[in-house]
């Protein structure tokens, strides 16, 4: 998680207050904060490296991979 500077207003998502710290960053191009990963985003992503890093040549595939069929 990314760690940032707390706002000094209540916040109203989307609207910058100027004389906040946090909102300056924001508008300076900072990153939002992230609240984490979704469970489908993080089984994506590690379907995705399986099929990167899959070779048809040592898993023994034949003419046709199906080894992500399903």
């Amino acid at each position: 998680m990314i760690m940032a500077t707390k706002h000094t207003h209540p916040v109203v998502f989307g609207r910058k207050v100027e004389g906040c710290p946090r909102c300056a960053e924001l508008l300076a191009g900072a990153a939002p904060v992230s609240w984490g990963v979704s469970r489908q985003a993080a089984i994506d992503a590690e379907r995705d490296e399986r099929m990167r890093s899959h070779n048809c040549t040592t898993h023994g595939c034949g003419p046709v991979c199906v080894a992500f069929d399903w």
